[in-house]
């Protein structure tokens, strides 16, 4: 069975389309062709066993002709997943998501992204066959479907940034791009270093325009990570924050939840205005604390204003950073300060804050630290299946002060 379907007359697109799916199981069929069938019937009546999961309309094709080409197919095949290579424009990302195209290609394109959107686009064809396509035009109705998993801490020097980049990769191993990460620390976001990522776009082009009228084009802003995940990075300049409002971080997240099993936000230190749109919104809030008086003293003070606000999310996550009992606190002093148990530990480690520095998560090159566990017991949280235990009530009585 031939499982992707090519058409256009660009042999080099054909060879980087063919070292992206070497090794994926099926196979490709090539048709070398500068002009379209009248219907995908014709197409498919030349492929052998089941119809194909993706179809990729490549570079060389009439741009009007491959729009209504995967109009047809998009209603007479709802199953089969299109792809359209095409230069970036708002107005083609626009047509192309009312045809029914899944993705939109750069003509440029190299064969690693390549084999992340036919991924992507393989994925979704398999969800559609079974009755659970995460398409651009449908909401995440099941369980583990639009979860916005906020990545908190009053304070900063934490290891937001780290934890949120582990979260996003680890969850990107069981969703493969299900997954987006959104840094919300608008001044001074470390998102694209610690992915080792230079965006072409930033948050402040997808908050305006086109891309937040239409998830096709919002998706062009987003830059793809080769561990399977989509980021939305900070501004380059940090006064570009004031260009970006709460309404802006709502409408975003409610874009992004739309498209996506996982939105993992990394917010900016304190309670500002973003940060409440972002808990407002939030399935689940991990709180990230250090293994220092203010930290800990930052996390109760934190907790006790959000709920006062009615912002704490069903779901909460206590994340211990850095645990060190060179320090003089233990665990249990930390859980007798914030009036919560500490869900997962991550020791004071040399890699964890390495890994960040050289843009490569911990939990994307697989090394053996101990902190590794700590993360995977994290991220195993966010799994479907997982039933997190209720937290304590938070009360003021404190043992740090």
């Amino acid at each position: 069975m031939s499982r992707f379907v090519l058409i256009t007359p660009n042999t080099d697109f054909e060879r980087r389309v063919r070292m992206a799916t070497a090794g994926m199981p099926g196979s490709l069929q090539y048709f070398q062709a500068d002009y379209l069938p009248q219907g995908p019937a014709e197409v498919l009546k030349q492929l052998l066993g089941e119809p194909p999961e993706v179809f990729i309309l490549g570079p060389g094709l009439p741009e009007d002709d491959a729009l209504k080409f995967a109009s047809v197919m998009d209603l007479q095949y709802p199953e089969i997943s299109m792809i359209l290579v095409a230069g970036e424009s708002s107005e083609v990302a626009i047509q192309a998501m009312r045809a029914g195209v899944r993705d939109l290609l750069d003509p440029a394109a190299e064969s690693d992204h390549i084999r992340i959107i036919v991924e992507r686009a393989s994925l979704a064809a398999a969800g559609r066959r079974r009755g659970l396509a995460p398409s651009s035009s449908e909401h995440h109705e099941h369980a583990e479907g639009g979860r916005i998993i906020a990545v908190i801490s009053p304070k900063g020097g934490v290891g937001k940034t780290t934890v949120a980049t582990n979260i996003a990769v680890g969850l990107g191993q069981f969703a493969p791009m299900g997954v987006v990460i959104v840094d919300l620390d608008l001044q001074f976001g470390d998102v694209a270093s610690g992915l080792m990522l230079e965006p072409e776009h930033t948050i402040t082009d997808a908050v305006v325009g086109a891309a937040s009228q239409d998830s096709m084009v919002l998706k062009t802003y987003l830059s793809v990570h080769p561990a399977g995940i989509y980021a939305l990075c900070a501004p380059r300049n940090p006064v570009e924050m004031d260009r970006i409002s709460g309404e802006n971080v709502t409408h975003l997240l409610n874009q992004l939840k739309q498209e996506f099993q996982y939105v993992v936000v990394d917010t900016a230190p304190g309670l500002g205005e973003h940060v409440l749109a972002t808990l407002d919104l939030a399935s689940d809030a991990v709180w990230i604390c250090g293994m220092d008086i203010p930290s800990i003293r930052g996390l109760r003070t934190g907790s006790q204003i959000l709920a006062e606000l009615n912002l704490l999310p069903e779901r909460r996550h206590v994340v211990l950073n850095m645990a060190d009992r060179r320090t003089g606190l233990t665990l249990q002093d930390v859980e007798t300060t914030i009036g919560a148990p500490v869900d997962v530990v991550l020791p004071r480690s040399r890699t964890l804050p390495f890994s960040t520095n050289k843009g490569v998560p911990l939990l994307q090159d697989g090394s053996r630290d101990p902190a590794t566990k700590g993360l995977r017991q994290l991220v195993d949280r966010f799994k479907p299946n997982w039933e997190a235990r209720p937290h304590k009530k938070l009360h003021r009585r404190a043992v740090v002060q």
